[in-house]
C-alpha cells in the first residue's frame, strides 16, 4: 500500500524536526516535499525566526502551526499586487487557518508553544538556558517531532481536500 500525501507529510516533518530542528522550517520543508510545485526558498528562509513560538521564546504561537498557515496562505492568500483583495481571497486562508487552529486546540488544548510543551513534556523550557533539558525530555526526538508531524499532516490534508472538493465545499464545514 502506498503512503498518502498526509502520511508522507507527517513522516518527513517528524524526521526533519528530529534531524535538524526548527519547527517552522521543518513543516515548510515537509510540505514542499509533498507539494514540490510550491517550493520557495524565500518563504522557507523567512520562517527561521518563527521557531519555538518566535525566536525560541516559547511565548508565541507554535512555530509548526504558524508555518502550516504560511503555506496554506502561500496557496490561498491574497497577493501584494492585489492588496485591496476585492475578491476577498484572504478569507479562504483565514478559514483554513482557523481549521488548523481547531485541530491544535482539539489535540493540545492550546496553540501557544510553551503550553504545548507542558502538555507533551510535562513542563515548558527556556530554550536559551535549558536547551539540554529540552533535548533530554524528548524535544527533538519524541515531543516536538510529533507536533511538527501533525501540523504537516493536517495542512497536507486540508490542501488535498481543497484540491479534491473545491474551496466552496471545504469552506462549508
Amino acid at each position: 500500500m502506498s503512503e498518502s500525501l498526509g502520511e508522507k507529510a507527517y513522516r518527513t516533518g517528524f524526521d526533519y524536526e528530529k534531524n535538524y530542528g526548527g519547527c517552522a522550517q521543518c513543516v515548510i520543508a515537509s510540505l514542499y516535499d509533498v507539494f514540490p510545485e510550491l517550493k520557495n526558498e524565500e518563504i522557507f528562509k523567512s520562517a527561521t525566526g518563527i521557531g519555538a513560538g518566535v525566536g525560541l521564546t516559547t511565548m508565541g504561537n507554535c512555530g509548526a502551526l504558524t508555518a502550516a498557515v504560511m503555506i496554506i496562505s502561500q496557496i490561498y492568500g491574497r497577493e501584494l499586487k492585489n492588496i485591496a483583495d476585492a475578491e476577498r481571497k484572504r478569507f479562504v486562508a483565514y478559514r483554513l487557518g482557523k481549521k488548523l487552529v481547531n485541530k491544535f486546540l482539539a489535540e493540545y488544548g492550546t496553540v501557544i508553544c510553551r503550553e504545548i510543551q507542558k502538555k507533551i513534556m510535562g513542563r515548558s523550557f527556556n530554550l536559551y538556558e535549558e536547551w539540554n533539558d529540552f533535548l533530554a525530555a524528548g524535544g527533538h526526538s519524541t515531543a516536538c517531532t510529533v507536533v511538527v508531524g501533525n501540523a504537516s499532516l493536517w495542512a497536507a490534508e486540508l490542501i488535498t481536500e481543497v484540491r479534491q472538493k473545491g474551496i466552496e465545499e471545504v469552506l462549508k464545514d
